[in-house]
């Protein structure tokens, strides 16, 4: 391991003074799952870590407005919440699965999010679910629609002197469900080979009155499929349909080559899983 500094700020205020005084010799560091691999495996080299660990009032699930989730929010507060476990269901369904409980009682979804992997596993579900990022920097807060925050494997949007501190996630309107998928080779610790989220909203009928659905390992950055998306709305709950808009959705892909899995393997899952997941989604609608 290399040497560095390590820094635990205790206000928004100090992270802010730091980030100005170090620039880009210094990186900010949550549950440091991500982070720590990635200065083992050298693909970071800070000089100075900057932890936010200490900024306990980011670490957060509430309802008001539509849903407020904490930057360092952990992926077994996720877990363990019975109002995401009943309405983020895709949310829970990921970070259930996310490494080992070890791993999810340290890693923060806004760690998850900031370290923008294609194969982020919160991303999904966050797509699905129309989630904002809430940034902070010197000069104020901004929110960035969470389709718009990546920009590309490992980049954001998010500036060097800014700290993503929030999600908001809108309360669907009527009947909504949602459910992910993580489609691994075993069930045990590993990264998808792909993630599928659906957010869906039924009327009375069971007419799909909305549907949303949120990819990750189809293409360089987690991604929306709008296409499929806009095919479901005013659609029939019906076999042809979900089975159509699987289609759609694995043609708006671009998945790549990996050691873990071929594009064309990953293309035909997502035609497999949407309409699976649009079922499980108006599963949990009935349910409800």
């Amino acid at each position: 391991m290399m040497d560095y500094d390590y820094m635990k700020p205790a206000s928004m205020k100090e992270v802010f003074t730091l980030l100005k005084e170090y620039g880009p010799k210094a990186t900010l560091i949550a549950g440091g799952t991500d982070v720590m691999v990635n200065i083992r495996n050298r693909e970071l080299s800070p000089e100075v870590l900057i932890s936010l660990r200490g900024l306990h009032e980011l670490r957060y699930i509430r309802k008001n407005d539509g849903y407020h989730i904490g930057a360092l929010t952990t992926h077994r507060m996720l877990e363990q919440s019975d109002m995401v476990k009943g309405e983020l269901s895709a949310l829970h369904d990921a970070a259930s699965q996310l490494g080992s409980v070890q791993v999810r009682n340290v890693a923060t979804v806004g760690g998850n999010i900031c370290n923008a992997a294609p194969s982020a596993d919160t991303a999904g579900p966050l797509l699905a679910l129309d989630a904002t990022v809430v940034l902070e920097g010197p000069d104020g807060r901004r929110s960035v629609p969470i389709a718009d925050f990546f920009t590309g494997p490992s980049k954001t949007v998010r500036k060097g002197d800014e700290v993503l501190v929030e999600f908001h996630i809108p309360e669907a309107p009527g009947r909504f469900g949602s459910a992910y998928w993580k489609h691994a080779r075993r069930r045990a610790m590993d990264l998808p080979l792909l993630g599928l989220a659906v957010g869906l909203a039924l009327s009375e009928s069971r007419e799909i009155f909305d549907a949303r659905i949120g990819l990750t390992v189809a293409a360089p950055v987690p991604m929306r499929a709008h296409k499929a998306e806009e095919f479901l709305k005013g659609k029939p709950l019906e076999a042809e349909v979900l089975e159509e808009a699987g289609e759609i959705a694995s043609s708006e892909a671009s998945p790549r080559d990996s050691l873990r899995s071929k594009a064309w393997y990953r293309r035909e899952m997502i035609a497999v899983f949407v309409p699976r997941m649009v079922r499980l989604a108006a599963e949990r609608i009935r349910d409800k």
